[in-house]
């Protein structure tokens, strides 16, 4: 009923927030005779707040159609490799003319990035995908609104969720290196584990970053409403049908408007201010600053619903359970095993101020992965940064990438080292061993820094 309720309110609130934007540009546009009113900068400001906060929000665009490359424009076209009922696996082809571009791209690596599935759409990561694509081949899981997926598709568990992340990584290849972001962390995790207990190839490396691998840590307010509440509120409280007038009718989810009222009420505040100074901006004329407000409400105000049986097993498993870490989580059946990953390198990433997933909770995957060497295990903690700051804004192009490009790097150098050691040893006649060591000595870079933040994990 409440779902249905929201959308009568939508339905009511969609023209008068037309007319709200139509009035704005009537007290604003040069040529109208009512932008020489007095008070029309002030009418037209409010109108246009107006407008802001009762519009529909749509799924943006990634709108990525270039990428510089060591120092050449190259072009970006965004391609569907793989179709899902619940995702979408997208690449972003990379083209140019320019041979050397060409070569120095052929030969830099691939990474997936797995997008959370936890109200927000990929496209929140718009930013990560740009910057990793000037020196990697990217993918990234599109996640579809539940809402417009149809019944006749079946539910949707966090084990299909698991199902779909290896499905992905055998499509690429185990030369891909994985990038979860967030909520996937978890579901990642497990995904490798449980190929490497099958004895399957493992991606590269993993890069996790700002995840709830053990949400026991350091809990924020998001931990304490899984662990204050029972399961069944949860199921009696946010779980609602989706309405008539969806391709997913009767398919019971997690709303996003629902998530989205979550959002906003963890930090009332901000947003309060947010919004009152973009006010302001447009009552004085500071269109850059108007613009930046658009763009970023765009995107963090454009939600998607989730399926409820993902959302509710996601409860249940990683926030009240802790079965990842209990050692208890079974996935059709199988008991998830991160100890038995060996040949991928871990890279795990927290903000300083995140208060979504809190300090240590990512760390704790080198806890758990014991079967990778120490010197393959890293941890980065970033100084100043929120949870969005881990992979978007200032730290995440300045801090942040460096450290996951350089990790990728190091780690794909690795791999073709060790390809090529036995035809090395066979050459040289000398010990396998002794190649490994001679061969994979770092280089020591003149007036080179040392990294004071990433430390291997002991």
């Amino acid at each position: 009923m409440l779902y249905h309720l929201y959308e009568t309110q939508r339905a009511v609130l969609n023209p008068f927030a037309e007319f709200a934007a139509a009035s704005a540009k009537l007290y604003s546009h040069p040529l109208s005779l009512f932008t020489h009113t007095p008070m029309a900068q002030r009418v037209s400001a409010g109108l246009g707040l107006m407008h802001r906060l009762s519009k529909e929000y749509e799924k943006p665009e990634f709108g990525i159609s270039s990428v510089e490359v060591h120092g050449v424009d190259i072009a970006v076209h965004q391609q569907t490799a793989l179709t899902k009922p619940f995702c979408r696996l997208l690449r972003f082809k990379r083209f140019t003319d320019n041979s050397a571009a060409l070569d120095v791209m052929k030969n830099q690596p691939t990474v997936l990035v797995v997008a959370p599935l936890s109200g927000h759409h990929a496209t929140l990561l718009r930013e990560t995908v740009r910057e990793l694509l000037r020196d990697h081949k990217v993918y990234i899981t599109d996640w579809t609104d539940a809402r417009m997926v149809s019944l006749e598709q079946g539910a949707f568990h966090l084990d299909d969720y698991i199902g779909y992340v290896q499905e992905f990584i055998r499509h690429i290849g185990p030369d891909v290196n994985v990038i979860s972001v967030c909520q996937p962390t978890v579901p990642v995790l497990a995904a490798i584990s449980l190929m490497a207990s099958n004895g399957e190839a493992t991606p590269r490396s993993m890069t996790m970053m700002g995840g709830p691998i053990d949400a026991r840590k350091s809990p924020t307010a998001v931990n304490n409403l899984a662990t204050t509440k029972p399961f069944e509120w949860f199921e009696d409280n946010v779980i609602h049908r989706v309405p008539v007038n969806y391709a997913g009718n009767g398919r019971r989810v997690y709303p996003g408007f629902l998530q989205h009222a979550g959002f906003i009420a963890m930090n009332p505040d901000r947003h309060l201010k947010s919004h009152y100074d973009f006010f302001n901006d447009l009552m004085r004329g500071e269109d850059e600053s108007a613009e930046f407000h658009r763009s970023f409400y765009d995107e963090y105000n454009a939600v998607l619903d989730m399926p409820a049986e993902y959302y509710l097993d996601t409860i249940k498993t990683v926030f009240q359970d802790f079965a990842l870490v209990n050692g208890t989580w079974k996935v059709a059946g199988q008991l998830v095993r991160p100890q038995d990953i060996t040949s991928t390198a871990l890279f795990t990433v927290e903000g300083e101020l995140d208060d979504i997933s809190g300090a240590g909770q990512t760390k704790a995957a080198h806890d758990l992965c014991i079967g990778i060497a120490p010197e393959r295990r890293f941890h980065f903690d970033v100084e100043g940064a929120g949870h969005f700051g881990i992979f978007s804004g200032r730290r995440w192009r300045d801090n942040v990438y460096p450290q996951v490009r350089d990790f990728i790097a190091k780690h794909q150098k690795a791999a073709a080292v060790a390809a090529e050691l036995p035809a090395l040893a066979l050459e040289t006649k000398a010990p396998l061993k002794t190649a490994l060591k001679i061969t994979t000595k770092p280089a020591a870079k003149a007036g080179a820094k040392p990294a004071v933040k990433r430390k291997t994990v002991k």
